[in-house]
């Protein structure tokens, strides 16, 4: 296996292991299983357990900006903007997976403190670009304006995270849009 290959193919493993099983329950006796290569290969690509995770938070986070940044350039209301946002996560609960924010969120205790850091980071992510879309929808009438574009964010994302804690114990990924639907619902005008 060529080593980007390689490279490629652990980072994708390791963030399905954390998906499914959690940073904790995983180890590199499992990613050499799953990969068909020796544990001293796996070091020779990331030398720490905390390396590894890092990197597949950093490519994950690199994939998500890149998907929210295509998704606020579309000319369509935040509304449907919303909508889509909310239809990521639902996708991301395909063969028993959690959203890998979640998942990770789950596990913080476990985790080492570069890890931490970028969980908060994908949060606040979330956070801020829900809170542009929802400002954006809130000047132009589509979103009620009772609350602030933080208070929704913070709604929305806890409504999404919740449920899909809720798919992934129901082993049911269907819970996800209707409850995230109605709390967006909540905030049209």
């Amino acid at each position: 296996m060529a080593p980007a290959h390689t490279k490629s193919a652990l980072l994708s493993e390791a963030e399905a292991l954390i998906r499914t099983i959690g940073y904790a329950g995983f180890s590199y006796a499992d990613l050499s299983e799953r990969v068909g290569i020796r544990k001293a290969s796996i070091h020779h690509h990331f030398p720490t357990k905390e390396a590894l995770g890092a990197a597949v938070i950093d490519t994950y986070l690199e994939r998500f900006v890149a998907e929210l940044d295509a998704l606020a350039a579309r000319s369509i209301n935040a509304r449907r903007k919303l909508l889509a946002y909310g239809d990521f996560f639902a996708a991301s609960l395909q063969d028993g997976q959690m959203p890998l924010c979640g998942a990770l969120a789950a596990d913080a205790t476990y985790l080492p403190v570069s890890m931490q850091q970028r969980v908060r980071k994908f949060f606040e992510l979330h956070l801020t670009w829900l809170e542009k879309v929802l400002a954006d929808g809130i000047a132009a009438g589509e979103i009620d304006g009772g609350q602030s574009p933080k208070t929704y964010a913070l709604l929305l994302l806890s409504t999404l995270q919740g449920a899909s804690i809720v798919a992934w114990a129901l082993k049911d990924p269907s819970v996800v849009k209707p409850a995230y639907r109605q709390a967006l619902e909540r905030l049209a005008r």
